[in-house]
């Protein structure tokens, strides 16, 4: 089994159109999709998250995330504060480098996240390009949400019309990230063909 970590961005972008979004197992290789509290704090802290996305806090939702979500031992949360620690000192060391290219630079939260992924050998999914950055930097495994979707399209637990409806959609909420721009005419050129 290996996990497969949304960061808050992710799983707002496909928990209302992924259904079940959180805990379904798919592919040969087993990934098991999950998050963490850490996603339910930074939409709860957050007015404006809270405005875009009133479902978050759907009764459906809400049960999926408090069922499903990771949760960490004590030894397990030592080694991610201690990842963590190291992740942020290295973008703080270079913020330029982390914020070029039109990236902006990981927050502690993000780093929280990539040392997870790093402790309990998960992969993040994350669109934000700093951390793509970071990630590489450590070797840490990050996917982008259109590879994401590829993933489940090629498990069979998505169509290709969910993808265009969820292109559609953050279309629509000028919410396509540049990373999805580009795969829909590479990874999924097949799909929007027509």
């Amino acid at each position: 089994m290996t996990l497969v970590l949304l960061d808050t961005n992710a799983y707002l972008r496909l928990a209302k159109r992924v259904r079940p979004a959180i805990g379904i197992k798919f592919g040969q290789k087993g990934y098991v999709l999950t998050i963490h509290k850490l996603v339910e704090d930074e939409v709860h802290n957050s007015p404006r998250l809270k405005s875009l996305f009133p479902w978050f806090d759907g009764e459906e939702f809400v049960k999926e995330r408090l069922a499903k979500q990771i949760r960490l031992s004590e030894d397990e949360k030592a080694s991610v504060t201690a990842a963590q620690s190291v992740l942020h000192q290295s973008v703080l060391d270079d913020v330029v480098r982390y914020s070029s290219n039109g990236r902006s630079p990981p927050s502690p939260a993000d780093c929280f996240l990539l040392a997870l992924g790093q402790v309990r050998e998960a992969i993040v999914v994350t669109d934000d390009l700093g951390m793509h950055a970071l990630a590489s930097d450590f070797d840490l495994k990050v996917w982008h949400g259109f590879q994401l979707l590829d993933k489940l399209r090629s498990a069979k637990v998505i169509d290709a019309e969910l993808i265009r409806q969820i292109y559609v959609a953050l279309e629509n909420n000028g919410d396509l990230p540049k990373s999805w721009k580009e795969a829909k005419q590479t990874t999924f050129s097949k799909i929007f063909a027509n």
